[in-house]
């Protein structure tokens, strides 16, 4: 079994739409939960008007009765507030002989404008800016949300963290918090490091009077994962780049880390990968992966894959993401209508979408990682893949037990 999702809509379009199918039936789930993670996408310092316009709300078109999934694909429609300012502009059906308004002719450095117009032959930028738009991750979170619910049941939690901003890097305590995100929410920059959370602050309104725009990390953490999601067999099924293809498709991310990341290639190898010891050693005060396979890792330097496959360590991912292609101080383009120099176009946009962006990173993630259960467990409903993923745990722990018993006693039955 696998999850698959897919969404529909544009930016200033009469909705959102979304698609999820592979979910057991019987997961218990509402609304309210998938619009929490609706809005805290929508939370930050540094977004724009249109966080103001908004309010995101899903509406269960099927999948679901009486606050249960049924094991069908589960649809759900967001409505965009502002449709019924963009109504004559985006209406599907238009007035033959005039032209649309808001037209984009000024495609902007850094978006898909320009190549967007080149490969989809057209001459108004809008065509490719309204799909192109991070707007539509919109629906990728309410995916993630009921991705994260199935999680949630089978005892995963995910977190994200704010890791720089601006080129002001965060110092995160350790052990990070739990859970991560009750923690990193209250931060109007879901940074854990308050010193750097009023520099941060600082330079995103220094970017503001400037008419510029910051990138930043984001660190997203996920815990209570068994050991063996995905596979070392085929290149397809490595998680590891499951998750990096996932994360990458983003609006603006330009870069995926895991655990170590590239600071793994600059040091030696005894300063990179964990020590592996038995479970016994419970007490090592640098013990930090679950013991229920039988072994425990001293560090978590691969931040949780090895081969491939979930190590059953706390899962690290960081993900970066370049500043926002829309400046209200534009850069030079070329006019698409009269083939001239021009400033780049310049619509409502964010000073920085970075600590938005670690909650729809939060969503993908949870997206990957609950296609990789269902993979691995399978279940028609939530009580089978709970029973497979409960008897998958102890069949690792007993063959650990019967090796040590067999190595200590060679003539054993």
């Amino acid at each position: 079994m696998h999850l698959r999702f897919t969404t529909a809509g544009e930016s200033h379009g009469k909705a959102l739409v979304v698609i999820v199918e592979g979910i057991p039936a019987g997961l218990p789930i509402t609304s309210a939960a998938v619009d929490r993670d609706l809005g805290r996408r929508m939370q930050g310092y540094g977004r724009g008007a249109r966080m103001k316009i908004e309010a995101d709300r899903i509406e269960w078109l099927s999948g679901v009765r009486a606050g249960e999934t049924l094991g069908s694909p589960i649809a759900m429609l967001i409505p965009n507030r502002d449709w019924a300012n963009w109504q004559d502009v985006m209406a599907a059906e238009g007035t033959p002989g005039e032209p649309r308004r808001r037209r984009v002719t000024r495609p902007r450095p850094g978006h898909a404008d320009l190549v967007g117009v080149l490969k989809y032959d057209r001459v108004d930028a809008r065509d490719i800016l309204e799909r192109a738009s991070a707007r539509e991750t919109t629906a990728r979170v309410a995916a993630g949300a009921v991705a994260r619910r199935l999680l949630d049941a089978l005892g995963v939690e995910i977190g994200s963290h704010l890791v720089s901003l601006g080129g002001i890097r965060a110092n995160a305590p350790s052990p990070l918090p739990t859970p991560l995100n009750d923690a990193s929410d209250a931060s109007p920059v879901r940074t854990l490091d308050g010193t750097a959370e009023a520099a941060i602050v600082a330079r995103i309104d220094q970017a503001k009077k400037d008419g510029d725009t910051l990138g930043g990390e984001v660190e997203v953490v996920a815990r209570g994962l068994p050991v063996g999601l995905g596979s070392h067999v085929s290149w397809d099924r490595k998680l590891d780049g499951r998750l990096a293809g996932m994360l990458m498709s983003i609006p603006a991310v330009k870069g995926v880390e895991i655990g170590l990341g590239f600071e793994a290639a600059r040091r030696p190898g005894s300063l990179v990968h964990d020590p592996i010891v038995s479970a016994s050693h419970h007490d090592h005060p640098r013990a930090v992966s679950d013991p229920r396979a039988g072994f425990r890792r001293l560090g978590n330097n691969a931040g949780g894959l090895e081969g491939g496959m979930t190590t059953g360590e706390p899962l690290v991912v960081r993900v970066a993401m370049k500043p926002i292609a829309t400046l209200m101080s534009p850069l030079r383009t070329v006019n698409l209508a009269t083939g001239g120099e021009a400033s780049a176009q310049s619509e409502r946009s964010d000073v920085t979408a970075v600590p938005a962006m670690g909650v729809i990173a939060e969503a993908l993630v949870a997206l990957v990682l609950a296609d990789a259960m269902l993979e691995k467990f399978g279940g028609d409903a939530l009580t089978e893949t709970r029973r497979n993923l409960e008897s998958y745990l102890a069949a690792a722990g007993r063959r650990w037990d019967a090796i040590r018993a067999q190595a200590a006693d060679p003539e054993a039955d």
